[in-house]
């Protein structure tokens, strides 16, 4: 049974993927504690427990964020996704899939973390996010072109003790490669809808 709030507890709702957890909790619990403890979402992985490793990277509001530096309390009316909310129902999502096609994981650990952050790191990308080795950061450039740098430096915070770089590299590049050509046949659609 949970605490009664206190001065140093709160009573909060989180929207676990699109799911509603009522907790109470201690206002120093972070997100990552709230998920894997109360949650038993243990999918997010503790690594550094000090927001290095990136071993704990969720979705909040679809940016990646890492779990262990967020205070459950703060996520209150967010949307969260772990990497238990990623696939639809029986079907991997395209980062997932290419994961496994690519070997882009050695003992797995890091992983869920690693696929939480290549989902976002594809959609920043996609908005025409630049990064630190982006050569042509002007609003009206549109996206660069995800070479592997631009793959290694968006995915830095990431860390994998296994060294499996090279084929999370491949991964996410395919992955890319795939929301693009939904992404084409999305607009394709709509245009042929609208001409309609």
């Amino acid at each position: 049974m949970d605490p009664v709030p206190s001065p140093t507890h709160s009573g909060i709702t989180l929207n676990v993927n699109g799911e509603k957890h009522a907790l109470t909790v201690d206002h120093r619990t972070t997100l990552l504690d709230a998920l894997r403890e109360r949650l038993d979402l243990t999918g997010t992985k503790k690594g550094c427990d000090q927001g290095q490793c990136g071993a704990c990277t969720v979705l909040v509001d679809g940016r990646r964020t890492v779990a262990c530096l967020q205070f459950a309390v703060a996520a209150e009316g967010r949307e969260i996704t772990t990497i238990e909310g990623v696939a639809e129902g029986e079907r991997l999502h395209p980062v997932q899939q290419a994961f496994l096609d690519l070997d882009g994981y050695q003992c797995g650990y890091c992983t869920p973390g690693q696929i939480c952050s290549a989902i976002a790191v594809i959609e920043e990308h996609a908005a025409g996010w630049p990064s630190a080795v982006t050569d042509d950061v002007r609003p009206d450039a549109g996206p660069p072109p995800l070479t592997p740098d631009e793959i290694r430096e968006r995915m830095s915070g990431n860390l994998c003790r296994c060294g499996a770089y090279v084929a999370i590299t491949q991964a996410v590049a395919r992955a890319a490669g795939a929301h693009t050509a939904s992404a084409g046949e999305n607009t394709t659609t709509a245009h042929r809808e609208a001409a309609a």
